[in-house]
C-alpha cells in the first residue's frame, strides 16, 4: 500500500490527512487500520515511540464511528495529561471535516466541572488519562455502556506508573462486546497479563520487534564519576553546538537541580516535572518546541507524550529505575525517518546495567570517550566560522553604517581581523577550556571525590544500625526530619549492626549537634544520639586494606578502611572517645 486512501478510509479523513501532509502510512498503520477497519477482534500492537500509533488506532475508529449518535463509543487511556491532550488535538485535526463527531478530553489539573459540561453535550470519542476517568465514571458523568472500542495507548507506562486499579475499573465498566486495542512500545509481563485478562484470542502487530530499539537510534556511553557527571553533561553539549535535547533524571529534585545549573553556566535550558502547574508547563514546552529552549531537564512521567520533532539527542544523566523505560527514553529522538543518539552517562557501578539494556534493544553500547577542551574548542571555533559563511548579509539595512565601520578597519590586515573576530568570539570557550583536566580517568576521580568529600565534611557517630532496621534511606529522613538547615549535604553513610556513622556539611556541625539534642528523638522506640567522630587515613593503601575487620562489634576496632577515633575525651561535649563507644556497646 503506498497511500492512505488505500487503506479503506473515507474522503473527508483522507482530505484532512493531505492538509496535515500525512502521504504514506507508516508500517504500524499499515498493518493496524486494515485490520480493525476490517475485524471486531482484539488487537495487540508494539510499535516504538514515533511510529504512529495515535493515527494506528484512531483513523479506523473515526471511520467506523456513528456521528449521528451522541452516545460515546470509543474511551481511548492514556498515561499523562501531555499525551492524552496530543491525542485528542490528533483526532480533532483528523476529523475536521466530520462535523457531526465530538471528542472530549479529560484530566486531572483542570476543571472537572468543565469537562462534565463538554461530556453531557455529547462525545462519540473521549481520551483520558486512568484517574480522571475513573473519577468521572463514579460521577456517572462518563457512561461507557455503549463503548465499541477501548484504546489502551503506552499501556506499558500506565502500569510503571501504577495505574493498574484505575485500568481494572475503567475496563470492567465497559460491555464485553467491545474491541479492546492495547498499544505499547514494550510488552512486559504486567501487560501481557493485562491482555490475557481482558482480551480475548487477540490479533497482534508489530512494527519491528518486541521491545527492540528503534534502527535509527544509536547509543551510546560516557563513564563518569559523580564528580564528573555534571561537567561531561555539559562537554557533550559544548561538543554538539546544535543539539536539540531532552536530558533524562530520574526525580524532580534532580532534574530541577541540573536545570538550574545548567541555565547557571549560561546554556538555553529548563526543567519539565510534576511539580510545575500546567500553565509553567505549557510555558516550558511551547518554547523547547520554538527551540528557544536547546535542552530540556525531564523526568519519565513529564516527557511522556511530549510531541517533539528532529530532537538530536536523547541524554540520559541517570540510568531509570526500570530497564524498559530507556526504551521509551531513547525513543524521543530519531523519529520520522530521522536519525539521533541516545547517551548514557554511568559509573563504574551502574554501566552493568547496560547488559540487559543491550539485550532488549538487540544493540551493542558504543563507549565514547568524554571530550576534551581542546576537541570543543575545534568543533566550536569551525562552528562559529561555518555560521558567519552561511550568514546572509542585507547590505540595505546596514549600508548606513558601512562607511565608518570600514573606517575604523581600515589599518588591519585580512589576518589581523580574523583573528580579532575569532577572539571576539571565541575567548570565553578558549579560556573555560584552557588547561581542562582530563574526565575519562575515572580511578582519580574517584579518590579526589572522596579526599575532598572528607575535607568539607564533619562525620558522626548514631547509636542504631541494622538491627534497629535502619537503613540509609531511613538515616536521612531521620536527619531531615531535625529541620537543621536548608538543603544541607549529607555525605558518606555506613549503616553497621549496632551503630552507624554519617556525614553532613561540617558548616553544619554544631547546629546538627544542637538540633538533635533538642529534638531528643525516638526510632524505633529506641532514644537517639549522635557523636562526631574523626577520621585518620593512612597513607598507605596496603595498611588502609590490613585495617578492614569483619567484626563490626565496636567502633574502637576499625571500619572498612578507616579507623575512627575521638576529638577529645570529653563526653559532654558531644564529642566521644573509642573507650565510650566500647563501653556503650558493652551495655547494650
Amino acid at each position: 500500500m503506498s497511500k492512505f486512501l488505500d487503506l479503506g478510509l473515507r474522503e473527508p479523513i483522507n482530505r484532512a490527512l493531505t492538509d496535515l501532509g500525512y502521504e504514506k502510512p507508516t508500517v504500524i498503520q499499515e498493518k493496524a487500520i486494515p485490520q480493525i477497519l476490517s475485524s471486531a477482534r482484539d488487537l495487540k500492537a508494539f510499535a516504538q515511540t514515533g511510529t504512529g500509533k495515535t493515527a494506528a488506532f484512531s483513523l479506523p475508529i473515526i471511520e467506523l464511528a456513528d456521528d449521528n449518535s451522541k452516545n460515546t463509543q470509543a474511551i481511548i487511556l492514556s498515561p499523562t495529561r501531555e499525551l492524552a491532550v496530543q491525542i485528542g488535538n490528533n483526532i480533532e485535526e483528523f476529523a475536521k471535516y466530520i462535523p457531526d463527531l465530538k471528542v472530549v478530553t479529560v484530566y486531572g489539573g483542570a476543571n472537572i466541572e468543565e469537562q462534565i459540561k463538554q461530556l453531557k453535550k455529547g462525545a462519540q470519542i473521549v481520551i483520558g488519562t486512568p484517574g480522571r476517568t475513573v473519577d468521572l465514571i463514579k460521577r456517572r458523568a462518563l457512561k461507557l455502556g455503549n463503548i465499541k472500542w477501548v484504546v489502551l495507548d503506552e499501556a506499558d507506562e500506565m502500569l510503571n506508573m501504577g495505574f493498574k486499579d484505575e485500568l481494572d475499573k475503567v475496563l470492567e465498566a465497559t460491555p464485553d462486546t467491545k474491541q479492546t486495542l492495547l498499544f505499547s512500545a514494550t510488552f512486559p509481563k504486567e501487560v501481557e497479563a493485562i491482555a490475557s485478562n481482558y482480551m480475548t484470542n487477540p490479533v497482534e502487530v508489530a512494527s519491528g520487534q518486541k521491545n527492540e530499539g528503534s534502527k535509527n537510534v544509536s547509543h551510546e556511553y560516557y563513564l563518569v564519576t559523580e564528580k564528573t557527571r555534571y561537567p561531561a553533561l555539559k562537554r557533550i553539549a559544548d561538543i554538539n553546538p546544535d543539539i536539540y535535547a531532552i536530558v533524562f533524571c530520574r526525580t524532580r529534585r534532580e532534574t530541577q537541580e541540573i536545570a538550574n545549573k545548567l541555565i547557571q553556566d549560561g546554556y538555553n535550558a529548563d526543567a519539565l516535572h510534576g511539580d510545575l502547574s500546567q500553565a509553567q508547563r505549557d510555558s516550558v514546552m511551547e518554547k523547547f518546541r520554538k527551540k528557544n529552549i536547546q535542552m530540556l531537564v525531564a523526568t519519565d512521567v513529564a516527557a511522556r507524550g511530549l510531541d517533539v520533532d528532529n530532537l538530536s539527542h536523547v541524554i540520559n544523566h541517570k540510568l531509570p529505575d526500570q530497564i524498559e523505560n530507556y526504551n521509551h527514553r531513547s525513543g524521543r529522538t530519531g523519529r520520522a525517518g530521522n536519525t539521533g543518539v541516545s547517551i548514557v552517562l554511568v559509573n563504574k557501578k551502574e554501566k552493568g546495567r547496560l547488559f540487559p539494556i543491550e539485550k532488549i534493544l538487540n544493540k551493542k553500547f558504543i563507549h565514547t570517550p568524554i571530550p576534551s577542551g581542546k576537541e570543543i574548542c575545534k568543533i566550536q571555533l569551525f562552528h562559529l566560522i561555518d555560521k558567519v559563511v552561511n550568514t546572509e548579509v542585507n547590505t540595505s539595512e546596514i549600508e548606513g553604517f558601512l562607511p565608518s565601520v570600514y573606517e575604523k578597519l581600515e589599518n588591519l590586515s585580512r589576518e589581523e581581523l580574523i583573528q580579532k573576530f575569532v577572539s571576539v568570539e571565541f575567548n570565553s570557550f578558549l579560556s573555560y577550556y584552557e588547561n581542562a583536566e582530563d574526565l575519562n580517568n575515572v580511578n582519580s576521580k574517584d579518590s579526589s571525590r572522596a579526599r575532598a568529600s572528607s575535607e568539607n565534611m564533619t562525620r558522626f557517630f548514631i547509636n542504631i544500625g541494622r538491627k534497629d532496621r535502619l537503613n540509609p534511606a531511613k538515616l536521612i529522613g531521620l536527619i531531615n526530619d531535625q529541620k537543621i538547615g536548608d538543603k544541607i549535604e549529607i555525605g558518606a553513610i555506613d549503616i553497621l549492626d549496632t551503630f552507624s556513622f554519617f556525614e553532613i556539611d561540617k558548616n553544619y556541625e554544631a547546629q546538627t549537634l544542637a538540633t538533635f539534642e533538642e529534638n531528643r528523638p525516638v526510632f524505633n522506640d529506641r532514644k537517639v544520639n549522635i557523636e562526631i567522630t574523626k577520621t585518620e587515613r593512612s597513607s598507605s593503601p596496603r595498611k588502609r586494606r590490613g585495617s578492614r575487620r569483619s567484626n563490626d562489634s565496636s567502633p574502637s576496632k576499625g571500619f572498612g578502611r578507616r579507623r575512627e577515633k575521638p576529638q577529645n575525651n570529653k563526653s559532654n561535649s558531644g564529642k566521644s572517645s573509642e573507650r565510650d563507644f566500647g563501653r556503650r556497646k558493652r551495655k547494650r
